[in-house]
């Protein structure tokens, strides 16, 4: 079995790794022609176009940051629709459970098969090959594919044949996550203007009830170094906050807590830029506490 993989993105790049280091055969595809060069240099074959990756490879994963670029690269004149051999294709992106709908129907009338499979786990997750990756679609693609998700993933579920749903389960974590982010961030602050340490607030909460994986993992690693080098860029955090708003709306779900939550990584865009990290929201909190964080008071 051949794979192809477009996208040497953050996420792409340690997963294609990670695929490679496996043993298993993989065609790569990418802008980035540095990041191709390393991964031929692991091993993997360099492809120009979708439609090259497709006539080389059995399955295609795409991993794209964005709704414009994954419809070009599957359905653009040099598309993966446009190769002779892939006979499924796997999104590991976030667009969105109508996008999905929409996709898989247009894919099965071209005669493929069609697995959603959005990635969670951030760029650490990625490298360490410990993702968690929510799938809905073809399932005999999904049995295919259980030798990927091996070495890449933690945890890989199934969630059924209905297109969309794995978005609508992303979307899901997705909110979930950045709330704990933002509300232990904004405790913290509190916490910092109290006069607290913040390593023994960290210890504190992760031995409680209050632990989540920003107070494991986000916070001690990328905040109290003042590093918020977690790899998550605010543009692709605006673009999932979007979705779930569009989400909640299309099934008319409440979204009190998410729209404020929203409202807070929107005012850190509009102060730090779409590509600062998703840690730095910290820094906008901070701002209005006039307090740093890891700096007792």
């Amino acid at each position: 079995m051949r794979f192809g993989f477009i996208g040497i993105g953050a996420m792409g790049r340690p997963i294609a790794t990670n695929i490679l280091n496996a043993g298993h055969d993989l065609v790569v595809c990418d802008t980035n022609a540095v990041a191709t060069d390393i991964l031929a240099q692991r091993g993997a074959t360099v492809a120009q176009t979708a439609k090259e990756t497709a006539s080389q490879a059995d399955i295609v994963i795409y991993c794209l940051p964005n709704l414009v670029t994954a419809n070009e690269v599957v359905f653009g004149t040099d598309g993966v629709l446009a190769g002779d051999r892939a006979r499924a294709v796997v999104n590991f992106g976030t667009f969105g459970s109508p996008y999905s709908v929409e996709t898989a129907d247009a894919i099965a009338k071209s005669g493929r098969a069609f697995l959603d499979a959005p990635i969670s786990g951030g760029p650490p997750g990625a490298t360490a090959g410990t993702l968690g990756i929510m799938c809905s679609g073809d399932k005999e693609t999904f049995d295919t594919m259980e030798p990927i998700f091996k070495v890449i993933a933690g945890k890989a579920t199934y969630l059924g044949e209905k297109p969309g749903a794995a978005q609508t389960m992303k979307l899901v974590n997705n909110i979930i996550s950045f709330g704990n982010l933002a509300i232990a961030l904004e405790a913290m602050t509190l916490g910092a203007k109290a006069g607290l340490d913040a390593h023994q607030m960290i210890e504190v909460i992760n031995s409680s009830s209050g632990r989540n994986t920003a107070t494991e993992v986000k916070i001690p690693n990328h905040v109290l170094n003042r590093a918020f080098d977690y790899g998550a860029a605010m543009y692709i955090i605006e673009k999932d906050l979007e979705l779930w708003r569009q989400e909640a709306e299309l099934f008319d779900a409440p979204m009190w807590l998410g729209s404020n939550i929203r409202t807070l990584y929107r005012q850190c865009m509009t102060e730090l830029g779409r590509d600062s990290d998703i840690t730095d929201l910290a820094r906008t909190l901070e701002k209005m506490a006039k307090v740093e964080i890891s700096k007792a008071q």
